[in-house]
């Protein structure tokens, strides 16, 4: 028998929020899927002895420090402490704004959040979260005419998710649910064709995944919900539905939620409904 390997320890550790270096190391993890890791975030560490404490910590704990730390002199501490307690020590911030210092010839600010000040786009983004949450699942259909984006499709294609993820991106986004023999809101045939995405989905996975939720949910298993023929009439159905109003057809199997928000960007992009997916700045992202 193979015994499993123990759980590692890395430390995150940043002067902001740390969402930034948890980020990266976890998609940096993804790459060793069989050796877990557990991450422990240190965010709003500001002073020399907070880091001192955390290394200490480390090295008890035999674990990594990852730091996002804007303050040069704070990377020169964590340096110094990574080679005094030999802890292993990878410092992300710090080479990128050294980067772009020098290609821009200025200094960095070196002032901790900045990231999540409360600017417009953060407060666009607060606003998007609240009309989705408001619009979510056919709540009120009148909203559909201020949408952004409007998702359809039938019951456990990921709409909500798939909205929650959009709104985090400051899009404001109805979902409207398509059921077999129930009237689909005049709203949604208003609506500009160009933002409205139907959600599309394999028989057989949009089968397995709620024979899932039925279990989960202690459902009525004699429901036709997980019926094959069922199934495939709804699809039907929202196809000929999406097909006839001209909706993006959008498949959804097996794809991630970023995948197929990709997707929707592309589709608005070349509709001419937002500016170019590639060019952001720190002004305007």
């Amino acid at each position: 028998m193979v015994s499993k390997p123990p759980f590692r320890t890395v430390f995150v550790v940043s002067d902001g929020t740390g969402d930034t270096a948890q980020g990266l190391a976890l998609a940096a993890l993804r790459q060793f899927p069989s050796h877990p890791v557990q991450l422990q975030t240190f965010p709003m560490t500001e002073s020399e002895e907070e880091l001192r404490l955390i290394f200490e910590r480390a090295k008890r704990r035999e674990a990594m420090v990852v730091t996002t730390l804007v303050s040069a002199h704070m990377r020169r501490h964590a340096e110094e402490l990574s080679k005094a307690q030999s802890v292993p020590h990878v410092e992300l911030l710090g080479p990128i704004l050294t980067g772009f210092s020098d290609f821009l010839h200025r200094r960095p600010r070196e002032v901790p959040g900045l990231y999540h000040t409360t600017d417009e786009r953060y407060f666009r983004r607060i606003e998007a979260i609240e009309f989705t949450l408001r619009a979510d699942d056919g709540k009120d259909p009148r909203l559909i005419a201020e949408a952004d984006i409007v998702l359809v499709g039938v019951s456990r294609t990921g709409k909500t998710p798939l909205s929650s993820f959009l709104a985090h991106k400051g899009y404001k986004v109805c979902n409207q649910p398509l059921v077999l023999g129930q009237r689909v809101p005049h709203q949604l045939f208003e609506a500009d064709p160009r933002r409205v995405f139907a959600l599309t989905i394999a028989p057989e996975a949009l089968q397995e995944i709620r024979r899932t939720r039925v279990q989960a949910m202690f459902m009525d298993s004699t429901t036709n919900y997980c019926d094959m023929d069922y199934i495939m009439a709804e699809l039907e159905f929202a196809r000929e539905l999406g097909e006839g109003n001209m909706w993006a057809q959008i498949e959804v199997t097996n794809k991630a939620i970023e995948e197929t928000a990709a997707t929707i960007f592309r589709t608005m992009q070349s509709n001419k409904l937002i500016g170019s997916i590639s060019e952001v700045s720190q002004l305007s992202e």
